[in-house]
């Protein structure tokens, strides 16, 4: 392991706004803030809003700067990657976020029920083998069900055609409530909040001249296509 990675995770141990799987016990479910991060680390009723697979976490500190009425949490389970969004949410003294490392698999560990407003994918891997790891297959988005607000929905924004139309077959096919589709972002959209918040690799992926597609829906309607 090289010692910038040593140090990055050094320093992970000194920010507040990071919690981490190794914090504690994960199989006896003690995480104190599980239902209570309104309380006990946001101090407000602000609405949650979760970005899985958040890697330095570029979307989750863009839309936080963006609405500072909302709450958002970065998810990832590598902890070189979540540091540099913990150092610069750090730096920059933003009340409005927090990170968490752990795997998408034991969120329900770190969040109760009806305690997330919205989540967000965003580029995540498309898993071309392995339909069951895609971040919007049924596994995961009954996961996120769980931990939504009744009228809770799901972003999902990818250079991936193989998981835009995979999961536009999954949202007919699970009767979740289709809210928006946009084929070509920067051709069909004109919400800043899809066209001007870009990652790394997503700059990488607009210069190759990928497309970029966007997908709001909510598990938690029958479908009203």
């Amino acid at each position: 392991m090289s010692k910038n990675k040593l140090a990055r995770f050094a320093e992970n141990e000194t920010f507040e706004l990071l919690f981490q799987h190794t914090d504690y016990d994960i199989r006896n479910d003690k995480f104190d803030l599980k239902g209570k991060w309104h309380q006990q680390f946001f101090k407000n009723d602000h609405p949650i809003i979760l970005e899985v697979g958040c890697g330095r976490g570029e979307y989750t500190l863009a839309l936080a700067r963006r609405n500072p009425e909302c709450n958002y949490i970065g998810i990832d389970r590598k902890g070189a990657r979540l540091w540099r969004g913990c150092k610069t949410a750090t730096e920059e003294k933003m009340a409005n976020v927090a990170f968490v490392r752990c795997k998408i698999e034991d969120l329900e560990c770190f969040f109760a029920p009806n305690e997330i407003s919205e989540v967000w994918v965003t580029f995540p891997d498309p898993q071309p083998k392995k339909e069951r790891k895609r971040l919007t297959s049924p596994r995961f988005v009954e996961s996120y069900k769980h931990l939504l607000r009744p009228n809770g929905v799901i972003h999902l924004k990818t250079d991936s055609r193989l998981l835009y139309q995979y999961t536009l077959e999954q949202i007919e096919l699970n009767g979740w409530q289709l809210q928006e589709n946009i084929e070509s972002v920067y051709e069909q959209s004109d919400n800043e909040l899809l066209t001007t918040v870009q990652t790394h690799y997503e700059k990488i992926w607009l210069a190759d001249g990928s497309l970029i597609s966007y997908i709001r829906f909510s598990p938690n309607a029958a479908s009203a296509i």
